[in-house]
């Protein structure tokens, strides 16, 4: 038994590096990370906003931001053909990366 991998092995392990590909699994990549930091923010803000922890002029401010923030998401998302889903992560046994809205 020969020990390099038969050629249809090697094939089925070879990543997909076309220059399109590569950059639109980066962009989801990262645009994933900044998701889940959205979420994370948005969950404290609404958080401080239900303690009294803010300001009127802080709950605005942050509020606009993160409408900004989204806006902006979902204008990359549609400049790379990505859907909300297409971010959230399939960590296998532990499930999804991002909480289902």
């Amino acid at each position: 038994m020969s020990e390099h991998p038969e050629p249809a092995e090697t094939h089925r392990r070879r990543l997909d590096l076309e220059p399109d590909t590569v950059e639109r699994d980066l962009i989801k990549l990262v645009l994933t990370v900044v998701e889940l930091l959205r979420q994370l923010m948005e969950r404290q803000a609404l958080r401080r906003v239900d303690e009294g922890d803010l300001s009127e002029d802080q709950e605005e401010r942050i509020g606009l931001t993160l409408m900004l923030l989204d806006d902006r998401m979902t204008e990359l998302r549609d400049r790379y053909g990505l859907r909300p889903e297409d971010l959230n992560l399939d960590l296998g046994p532990l499930g999804p990366l991002l909480p289902r809205e």
